[in-house]
């Protein structure tokens, strides 16, 4: 059976979820989950994050896709075993499966950080440009916060419950649409974001970076964004934990096929 499914093992570690929060993710599209990520872990993946784009410079990000007024890494499961463990977090698991059905695999890991003094925004879009088929949703993504979210550092403008409409934003959409929120909140934060909801990162207008990691998911019958057998280093592979290589599908000749024909694709980026 192709795809990751929760096991008996993790599935002692779930419903973490509680009836409203579900409700929420269902109705508006996106649901923040304050402070689950611990202390040590935040400044561990800050200074993780930060060594990266210090090592990799003007090269950042260039196994995928570069983004005018961002810095951005990829391949993130490749470059540190924390990074591993983020995508295997239980209640993110949880809250993708309520969304993707229990079949789906990760799709990209990457960070972004909106550049300090910025005037680029993003214009409103949904993920992958996927819209939602006759199986329903198919993207979602998780917003890790390495930095608070405020109205004046880049953060991310969501329309409530677009992801319900079926269909895309228009083209260069950089005006302020009606009933749009800003996700804002303390580092720490994760987010849930059904990806076929309408989003876009603002301009960072401070002084000071606005990190984030995108832990994002797929349906297990589509392409991942970032193929990922192709992508990670054969001692890296050789060294994931059974879970991990199944929500990488790497052992998944449905998604070989998918994925080295249609990987790629973003809801915005050229």
């Amino acid at each position: 059976m192709a795809g990751f499914a929760v096991g008996p093992a993790l599935q002692t570690q779930i419903d973490m979820l509680t009836e409203n929060q579900k409700r929420q993710l269902d109705e508006d599209g996106y649901l923040p989950l304050p402070g689950l990520m611990s202390v040590d872990m935040l400044d561990s993946l800050r200074r993780r994050v930060d060594a990266l784009f210090a090592v990799e410079g003007e090269a950042a990000g260039s196994e995928f896709k570069t983004e005018p007024g961002a810095r951005r890494l990829a391949n993130l499961v490749n470059k540190g075993h924390i990074f591993q463990e983020v995508m295997l977090t239980a209640a993110v698991l949880e809250a993708m499966g309520h969304v993707l059905g229990p079949r789906f695999k990760l799709s990209s890991f990457n960070a972004r950080d909106a550049s300090p003094q910025g005037e680029v925004p993003q214009p409103l879009h949904a993920d992958s440009a996927a819209i939602a088929d006759e199986q329903g949703y198919w993207v979602c993504n998780s917003v890790w916060m390495l930095d608070d979210f405020t109205p004046e550092n880049g953060a991310t403008r969501v329309v409530p419950g677009s992801h319900r409409w079926r269909r895309l934003p228009p083209t260069e959409m950089y005006d302020t649409y009606p009933g749009e929120r800003l996700l804002t909140g303390p580092a720490g934060t994760v987010v849930i974001m059904n990806s076929h909801l309408w989003h876009g990162g603002t301009a960072n207008r401070t002084a000071a970076p606005r990190r984030a990691l995108h832990v994002y998911f797929t349906r297990w019958d589509k392409p991942q964004q970032q193929y990922q057998k192709q992508l990670l280093s054969a001692q890296v592979q050789a060294a994931l934990s059974p879970a991990a290589r199944a929500i990488l599908a790497l052992d998944d000749p449905m998604n070989d096929g998918l994925s080295l024909a249609g990987s790629g694709v973003s809801g915005f980026m050229k």
